[in-house]
């Protein structure tokens, strides 16, 4: 890194004590898998003792998308930086830890590379269990490290086995039946974009720049939803896959006949609309779900959201309502721990520790690895 580049200090909210145990699984937890490099401290009783971001977003924003190898090379430069700040500010060294975890996919292959290489040689010089953590299952996992409902209260949550949940993550959006680590059945998964690239795509075409889904969301909240007829695809089909390129397609139509340039009210009622419709989809396909005999026969309690579109305000505030009116509870991790970060993979390195998922002979890290193959 650059001397005026900065690393950011997450807010530990959401640490059930404030000191950690010592007889607890302490578990360094290292994630590089798109535009963050992050680490983070975290024990088996569901402490944060420290957690370190640093964000590439600036880097990327004038391309409006992250470009893998201008990644790569700022992971290369961060990461051990933000391993050393870690430790430091939890005042541990390398042999206060019990166990290392890494991101080793699925992701862009050179910034996953740098996590695990990182996480291989502190494993292999110390001796200590090394655990190869599917990116989508630490973002999977969290919210059993820490849960709030839609509006951010309720730290009290506890996500047990099964939950039914929803993960939109990047390129992914699925619908999983989580019997436990390592155990994800697919109920249902987009059929072509996901919602959060759905999300980014509206926001680059309107010129909001990016990341396009908290700006989206944000001028949502002052437009209108009807404004544009959005279409609703899949919503009148049997089953739980979803399709969002049409409502992409519909966006780019709508803004074609626009006169320009386009007014503030224009933006807030095509975000609203575009996000109501996105609402629904997701809305309807977790009603299907919850009626699938397979989720039926598990019983699951708890219907979560998990990912970076877990932070949309809309998308929240629709699941919990549908999981009350199902009798469940609604569960999400706090806004700090949605997007990618290091307590996730830290989390989902304990919970397979417990299991005994560690590595015993060299992995090869994968830039595709589907949760159902774990």
């Amino acid at each position: 890194m650059n001397n005026d580049e900065k690393l950011i200090c997450m807010d530990m909210g959401g640490m059930r004590n404030a000191t950690h145990d010592d007889n607890a699984v302490l578990c360094l937890g290292i994630e590089s898998s798109c535009d963050e490099t992050s680490a983070a401290l975290v024990d088996s009783n569901r402490n944060i003792l420290s957690h370190v971001i640093y964000s590439q977003i600036p880097e990327h924003q004038k391309y409006g998308g992250v470009v893998p190898e201008l990644a790569a090379r700022a992971h290369i430069l961060a990461i051990d930086d933000v391993i050393k700040q870690t430790l430091v500010k939890a005042g541990k060294t390398i042999d206060d830890v019990d166990v290392v975890a890494a991101t080793a996919g699925p992701g862009l292959i050179g910034g996953v590379l740098v996590g695990w290489m990182a996480a291989t040689g502190l494993a292999q010089s110390t001796g200590k269990p090394l655990v190869a953590v599917n990116h989508l299952e630490g973002h999977a996992l969290v919210p059993r490290l820490h849960a709030t409902r839609a509006d951010g209260t309720g730290a009290g949550i506890d996500v047990e086995f099964p939950y039914l949940l929803m993960l939109a993550s990047g390129g992914h959006c699925q619908i999983l039946l989580v019997r436990g680590v390592g155990q994800y059945e697919l109920i249902g998964q987009t059929l072509d974009d996901s919602a959060g690239e759905a999300y980014d795509k509206v926001a680059k075409m309107l010129g909001l720049g990016y990341p396009g889904g908290p700006i989206v969301d944000k001028r949502a909240q002052d437009g209108n939803p009807r404004a544009f007829d959005f279409p609703r695809p899949l919503c009148d089909k049997p089953g739980c896959d979803f399709s969002f390129s049409g409502i992409k397609t519909a966006a780019r139509t709508f803004l074609s006949r626009a006169e320009t340039p386009l007014t503030d009210e224009y933006i807030n009622d095509f975000c609203a609309s575009f996000q109501a419709a996105v609402v629904d989809c997701i809305v309807n396909r977790l009603n299907n779900a919850m009626r699938d005999s397979r989720v039926r026969d598990a019983g699951p309690k708890t219907l979560v959201v998990a990912g970076g579109v877990a932070k949309n305000s809309a998308i929240r505030a629709a699941m919990e309502k549908l999981a009350k009116k199902n009798n469940m509870v609604f569960a999400a991790p706090p806004m700090n721990l949605c997007t990618d970060n290091g307590a996730m993979i830290a989390w989902a390195g304990i919970e397979n520790y417990r299991v005994g998922r560690v590595v015993v002979e060299p992995i090869a890290p994968r830039p595709r690895w589907p949760l159902t193959e774990l």
